[in-house]
Protein backbone atom coordinates (compact mmCIF):
# COMPACT_ATOMS: atom_id res chain seq x y z
CA UNK A 1 0.00 0.00 0.00
CA UNK A 2 2.73 2.60 0.77
CA UNK A 3 4.35 2.09 -2.66
CA UNK A 4 1.19 1.74 -4.77
CA UNK A 5 0.79 5.42 -5.68
CA UNK A 6 4.22 5.51 -7.31
CA UNK A 7 3.60 2.41 -9.44
CA UNK A 8 0.00 2.76 -10.64
CA UNK A 9 0.57 4.72 -13.85
CA UNK A 10 -1.56 2.32 -15.88
CA UNK A 11 -4.45 2.43 -13.40
CA UNK A 12 -4.30 6.23 -13.33
CA UNK A 13 -4.38 6.50 -17.11
CA UNK A 14 -7.28 4.08 -17.45
CA UNK A 15 -9.16 5.94 -14.72
CA UNK A 16 -8.67 9.22 -16.58
CA UNK A 17 -10.10 7.69 -19.75
CA UNK A 18 -13.06 6.31 -17.84
CA UNK A 19 -13.82 9.76 -16.43
CA UNK A 20 -13.84 11.15 -19.96
CA UNK A 21 -16.44 8.55 -20.96
CA UNK A 22 -18.74 9.85 -18.23
CA UNK A 23 -19.02 13.11 -20.22
CA UNK A 24 -21.44 11.27 -22.48
CA UNK A 25 -23.62 9.92 -19.67
CA UNK A 26 -26.47 11.91 -18.14
CA UNK A 27 -26.32 10.87 -14.51
CA UNK A 28 -26.72 12.70 -11.22
CA UNK A 29 -26.06 10.03 -8.57
CA UNK A 30 -26.89 10.52 -4.91
CA UNK A 31 -24.41 7.84 -3.92
CA UNK A 32 -21.39 6.43 -5.78
CA UNK A 33 -19.54 3.20 -5.01
CA UNK A 34 -15.85 3.13 -5.92
CA UNK A 35 -15.44 -0.64 -5.88
CA UNK A 36 -11.81 -1.68 -5.43
CA UNK A 37 -10.78 1.89 -4.82
CA UNK A 38 -7.21 1.43 -3.63
CA UNK A 39 -6.14 4.58 -1.76
CA UNK A 40 -9.31 6.75 -1.78
CA UNK A 41 -9.19 9.69 -4.19
CA UNK A 42 -11.36 12.73 -4.86
CA UNK A 43 -11.87 12.20 -8.61
CA UNK A 44 -15.46 10.99 -8.35
CA UNK A 45 -16.27 13.47 -5.58
CA UNK A 46 -15.10 16.35 -7.72
CA UNK A 47 -17.17 15.15 -10.65
CA UNK A 48 -20.27 14.60 -8.52
CA UNK A 49 -19.90 17.13 -5.67
CA UNK A 50 -23.43 16.49 -4.36
CA UNK A 51 -22.96 12.73 -4.20
CA UNK A 52 -21.82 10.59 -1.29
CA UNK A 53 -18.79 8.57 -2.46
CA UNK A 54 -17.99 5.23 -0.84
CA UNK A 55 -14.41 4.03 -1.35
CA UNK A 56 -14.46 0.25 -0.87
CA UNK A 57 -11.38 -1.96 -0.93
CA UNK A 58 -10.46 -5.30 0.64
CA UNK A 59 -7.07 -3.87 1.72
CA UNK A 60 -7.17 -1.87 4.93
CA UNK A 61 -3.64 -0.70 4.17
CA UNK A 62 -4.78 0.81 0.86
CA UNK A 63 -7.61 2.66 2.56
CA UNK A 64 -5.28 3.99 5.25
CA UNK A 65 -2.79 5.09 2.58
CA UNK A 66 -5.39 7.57 1.34
CA UNK A 67 -6.44 8.74 4.81
CA UNK A 68 -4.69 12.11 4.51
CA UNK A 69 -7.21 13.06 1.80
CA UNK A 70 -10.20 12.40 4.08
CA UNK A 71 -9.91 15.72 5.90
CA UNK A 72 -11.36 17.48 2.86
CA UNK A 73 -15.01 18.29 2.73
CA UNK A 74 -17.13 15.56 1.15
CA UNK A 75 -14.17 13.17 1.25
CA UNK A 76 -14.83 9.52 0.32
CA UNK A 77 -16.17 7.28 3.07
CA UNK A 78 -13.85 4.28 3.42
CA UNK A 79 -15.22 0.74 3.75
CA UNK A 80 -13.01 -2.34 4.02
CA UNK A 81 -14.84 -5.23 2.35
CA UNK A 82 -14.82 -7.85 -0.41
CA UNK A 83 -16.31 -7.11 -3.85
CA UNK A 84 -17.99 -10.50 -3.78
CA UNK A 85 -19.90 -9.63 -0.56
CA UNK A 86 -20.69 -5.94 -0.50
CA UNK A 87 -21.95 -4.67 2.90
CA UNK A 88 -24.49 -2.38 1.23
CA UNK A 89 -28.26 -2.48 0.93
CA UNK A 90 -29.94 -3.43 -2.32
CA UNK A 91 -30.46 -0.46 -4.63
CA UNK A 92 -28.25 1.78 -2.46
CA UNK A 93 -26.11 3.40 -5.18
CA UNK A 94 -26.77 4.99 -8.56
CA UNK A 95 -23.23 4.55 -9.91
CA UNK A 96 -20.88 1.63 -9.38
CA UNK A 97 -17.37 2.52 -10.55
CA UNK A 98 -14.56 -0.03 -10.57
CA UNK A 99 -11.21 0.83 -12.10
CA UNK A 100 -8.78 -2.04 -12.66
CA UNK A 101 -9.96 -4.17 -9.75
CA UNK A 102 -12.22 -6.87 -11.18
CA UNK A 103 -9.38 -9.00 -12.56
CA UNK A 104 -8.14 -9.67 -9.02
CA UNK A 105 -11.47 -11.03 -7.80
CA UNK A 106 -11.64 -14.80 -7.39
CA UNK A 107 -15.16 -15.03 -8.88
CA UNK A 108 -15.82 -12.02 -11.16
CA UNK A 109 -19.42 -13.06 -11.83
CA UNK A 110 -20.12 -13.05 -8.08
CA UNK A 111 -18.81 -9.48 -7.88
CA UNK A 112 -20.93 -8.45 -10.87
CA UNK A 113 -24.02 -9.94 -9.22
CA UNK A 114 -23.24 -7.85 -6.14
CA UNK A 115 -22.88 -4.76 -8.34
CA UNK A 116 -26.32 -5.51 -9.79
CA UNK A 117 -27.82 -6.03 -6.31
CA UNK A 118 -26.64 -2.71 -4.86
CA UNK A 119 -27.39 -0.71 -8.01
CA UNK A 120 -30.55 1.41 -8.05
CA UNK A 121 -33.00 1.24 -10.93
CA UNK A 122 -31.69 3.04 -14.04
CA UNK A 123 -28.24 3.16 -12.43
CA UNK A 124 -24.91 2.63 -14.17
CA UNK A 125 -22.01 0.25 -13.68
CA UNK A 126 -18.72 1.32 -15.23
CA UNK A 127 -15.62 -0.80 -14.84
CA UNK A 128 -12.25 -1.51 -16.42
CA UNK A 129 -10.21 -4.67 -16.25
CA UNK A 130 -7.22 -6.31 -17.89
CA UNK A 131 -7.59 -8.53 -20.97
CA UNK A 132 -5.99 -11.83 -22.00
CA UNK A 133 -3.04 -10.20 -23.81
CA UNK A 134 -1.89 -8.52 -20.59
CA UNK A 135 1.70 -9.40 -19.61
CA UNK A 136 1.99 -11.78 -22.56
CA UNK A 137 5.71 -11.07 -22.87
CA UNK A 138 6.28 -11.93 -19.22
CA UNK A 139 4.08 -15.02 -19.54
CA UNK A 140 6.19 -16.24 -22.46
CA UNK A 141 9.43 -15.67 -20.56
CA UNK A 142 8.36 -17.03 -17.16
CA UNK A 143 5.84 -19.71 -18.11
CA UNK A 144 2.01 -19.65 -18.02
CA UNK A 145 1.67 -20.89 -14.42
CA UNK A 146 3.67 -17.92 -13.07
CA UNK A 147 1.52 -15.15 -14.54
CA UNK A 148 -2.22 -14.52 -14.23
CA UNK A 149 -4.59 -15.48 -17.04
CA UNK A 150 -7.02 -12.62 -17.63
CA UNK A 151 -10.62 -12.93 -18.83
CA UNK A 152 -11.70 -12.17 -22.40
CA UNK A 153 -14.19 -9.30 -22.73
CA UNK A 154 -16.71 -11.53 -24.48
CA UNK A 155 -16.78 -13.78 -21.40
CA UNK A 156 -17.23 -10.70 -19.22
CA UNK A 157 -20.17 -9.67 -21.42
CA UNK A 158 -21.76 -13.08 -20.83
CA UNK A 159 -21.20 -12.65 -17.07
CA UNK A 160 -22.90 -9.25 -17.14
CA UNK A 161 -25.97 -10.72 -18.81
CA UNK A 162 -26.01 -13.63 -16.36
CA UNK A 163 -25.76 -11.15 -13.46
CA UNK A 164 -28.91 -9.39 -14.70
CA UNK A 165 -27.58 -6.33 -16.50
CA UNK A 166 -29.29 -5.07 -19.63
CA UNK A 167 -27.56 -3.87 -22.81
CA UNK A 168 -23.95 -4.18 -21.64
CA UNK A 169 -21.44 -2.33 -23.82
CA UNK A 170 -17.87 -3.61 -23.91
CA UNK A 171 -14.92 -1.76 -25.40
CA UNK A 172 -11.27 -2.71 -25.79
CA UNK A 173 -8.15 -0.57 -25.96
CA UNK A 174 -4.56 -1.73 -26.28
CA UNK A 175 -2.19 0.23 -24.05
CA UNK A 176 1.56 -0.41 -24.24
CA UNK A 177 3.99 0.41 -21.43
CA UNK A 178 7.66 0.32 -22.37
CA UNK A 179 10.49 -0.26 -19.91
CA UNK A 180 14.21 0.23 -20.45
CA UNK A 181 14.84 -3.04 -18.58
CA UNK A 182 12.53 -5.96 -17.64
CA UNK A 183 13.55 -5.58 -13.99
CA UNK A 184 11.67 -2.27 -13.91
CA UNK A 185 8.48 -4.07 -14.91
CA UNK A 186 8.91 -6.56 -12.08
CA UNK A 187 9.59 -3.71 -9.67
CA UNK A 188 6.36 -1.94 -10.71
CA UNK A 189 4.35 -5.13 -10.31
CA UNK A 190 5.69 -5.64 -6.78
CA UNK A 191 5.26 -2.00 -5.79
CA UNK A 192 1.64 -1.99 -6.95
CA UNK A 193 0.88 -5.27 -5.13
CA UNK A 194 0.31 -7.25 -8.31
CA UNK A 195 2.20 -10.41 -7.45
CA UNK A 196 1.31 -13.97 -8.36
CA UNK A 197 -1.66 -15.33 -6.38
CA UNK A 198 -2.61 -18.13 -8.74
CA UNK A 199 -3.80 -21.21 -6.88
CA UNK A 200 -1.60 -23.43 -9.09
CA UNK A 201 1.55 -21.34 -8.62
CA UNK A 202 4.77 -22.88 -7.36
CA UNK A 203 5.07 -22.43 -3.60
CA UNK A 204 8.85 -22.81 -3.30
CA UNK A 205 11.63 -20.36 -4.04
CA UNK A 206 13.12 -20.14 -7.51
CA UNK A 207 16.81 -20.25 -8.29
CA UNK A 208 18.70 -17.15 -9.37
CA UNK A 209 19.07 -18.74 -12.79
CA UNK A 210 15.29 -18.50 -13.24
CA UNK A 211 15.32 -14.73 -12.68
CA UNK A 212 18.21 -14.38 -15.10
CA UNK A 213 16.34 -16.42 -17.72
CA UNK A 214 13.15 -14.40 -17.27
CA UNK A 215 14.93 -11.05 -17.55
CA UNK A 216 16.73 -12.22 -20.66
CA UNK A 217 13.50 -13.39 -22.33
CA UNK A 218 11.06 -10.66 -21.29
Amino acid sequence: APTYAGACRLEAEVGRRMLERLDYVKLAPRRVLDAGSGPPQRLLGRRYPKAEVIALDFSLGMLRAGKKRWIERNAPKAVCADLERLPLAAGAVELVWSNMALHWVREPEAALREFARVLAAEGLVMFSTLGPDTLKELRTAAGPARVHAFIDMHDLGDMLVAAGFSAPVMDMEMLTLRYEHPAQLLQDLRASGQTNVRLDRRRGLSAKSFRTRVLAGA
